[in-house]
């Protein structure tokens, strides 16, 4: 066991999280989390409050947080062994946590101007007036999207998603002076919704990191934005990846409420796009969560036609739905539900059809939580490492790593079956090391 282990299980014998430790450090649990794999040590005046709470001395601590001699820094490569696509576009993944709270403090500064920037009314240049000599030329809004699309791009296919931070810091600092020198209205407008879409990519990154508060004022800003100028497909994106946060923390009265008004503005939006079959397989999973199998049914059979459009239905990094999650959208409802066969028979299709690492690993927690309920402890079992296999693999510390916490906390009544204890602490490494 390595000493970065140690202080793992350290922290879990005293019954501490990630997340319930960073909270009484007051500092963030990613930043627990790079002390645990070793990428970064505590600052010296936060030690003392470690140690306390850790209930060691400082020398043990020391012990518990020095790097082991036979660990190497993080490299540029993904856990598949090849060459990571981004390597040359992103600051290093050993960044410390003082930079890493830097980059959040200074991204939500940025939020803040843009979105106030955005709220002001616009107003035409007065007639006659000579333009603006620090912007001769009205700003390209294809080029914001190429760039924006660039960026989502990055954030798909980076291990670490906190790693974008920078980069989007930097585009909103440009959306922000093109704000305040727009001089036409049609400017004015293609900067506001290349804004509404990257304060969702912004909210994206809260999101992953568990900072659904700040993820949440990124949502709200990127509806402000998309509602200045009346772009309702971006509008019903931020609302639906706003519920996507009641979602998770079980809110699903509150999720439905942003959900319905989430449908009315895809409705007054492209025909041809597939927002409003998005909202509605999201919807799916509100009814599910309310125990409403009617309503639940009647989304997803609206999300289905989305199989029906013609041409391109999607818009790059704000809106992929393309019906190709369809079946593990309808097994992780009917799995809510409680309604074990149905969800099995989807599920077993939609890992058919997983195309992705992610998607495979989530669909495969599924299945466990499906063997868990048919009273199955070796299904549950034999799925749940899977998914962890898949997932370690792929470093996946967000979407999938909460299915596995989730999966964790419902196996841990059968703690006494030494076979369950260990694939608990198979999911501690995995998500740790994520």
């Amino acid at each position: 066991m390595t000493r970065r282990q140690d202080l793992a299980q350290r922290r879990r014998t005293l019954g501490y999280s990630q997340e319930s430790l960073a909270d009484a450090l007051g500092t963030d649990r990613s930043t627990v989390a790079r002390w645990e794999r070793g990428q970064c040590e505590p600052q010296p005046y936060i030690r003392p409050k470690l140690a306390r709470l850790l209930q060691v001395s400082l020398a043990d601590l020391d012990n518990l947080v020095s790097p082991a001699e036979n660990e190497h820094h993080v490299s540029s490569r993904s856990g598949s062994g090849h060459a990571n696509p981004i390597a040359g576009h992103v600051v290093p993944g050993s960044e410390s946590d003082e930079d890493d709270d830097m980059n959040r403090r200074d991204l939500l500064r940025l939020l803040s101007i843009t979105g106030a920037l955005v709220a002001l009314p616009y107003a035409e240049p007065a007639q006659g007036q000579p333009p603006d000599s620090a912007m001769t030329t009205e700003p390209d809004p294809a080029q914001y999207e190429q760039l924006n699309d660039h960026l989502w791009q990055l954030f798909a296919l980076s291990s670490s998603k906190q790693l974008v931070y920078p980069m989007v810091r930097r585009q909103l600092g440009v959306l922000t002076g093109d704000l305040e020198q727009a001089r036409t209205m049609a400017g004015h407008r293609g900067v506001c919704m290349a804004t509404a879409d990257l304060f969702q990519l912004a909210g994206e990154i809260f999101f992953d990191a568990n900072r659904y508060a700040d993820a949440a004022s990124c949502y709200s800003l990127a509806v402000s934005a998309a509602r200045e100028v009346g772009a309702y497909d971006l509008l019903a994106s931020a609302l639906t990846r706003h519920a996507f946060i009641c979602l998770y923390e079980h809110r699903h009265h509150e999720a439905e409420t942003l959900l319905t008004v989430a449908a009315r503005a895809a409705d007054r939006g492209d025909p041809q796009l597939s927002t409003r079959h998005w909202v509605a397989a999201v919807r799916a999973n509100a009814f599910a969560g309310l125990g409403e199998l009617d309503a639940c049914a009647r989304q997803l059979d609206n999300a289905e036609h989305v199989l029906g459009l013609n041409g391109p239905v999607t818009r790059s990094g704000w809106l992929r739905f393309d019906g190709s999650r369809l079946a593990e959208e309808r097994g992780a409802c009917y799995l809510q539900l409680g309604r074990t066969g149905p969800a099995e028979n989807a599920l077993y299709q939609a890992l058919d059809q997983a195309n992705s690492p992610r998607r495979r690993s989530a669909v495969l927690t599924d299945l466990a939580m499906v063997g868990l309920r048919q009273g199955d402890l070796d299904h549950a079992l034999r799925h749940g490492y899977a998914a962890a296999q898949v997932a370690e693999h792929t470093k996946s510390a967000g979407y999938v790593g909460r299915k596995l916490l989730s999966l964790r906390d419902r196996i841990t009544p059968f703690a006494t079956d030494k076979r369950v204890r260990e694939f608990i602490d198979r999911i501690d490494v995995v998500v740790l090391d994520a």
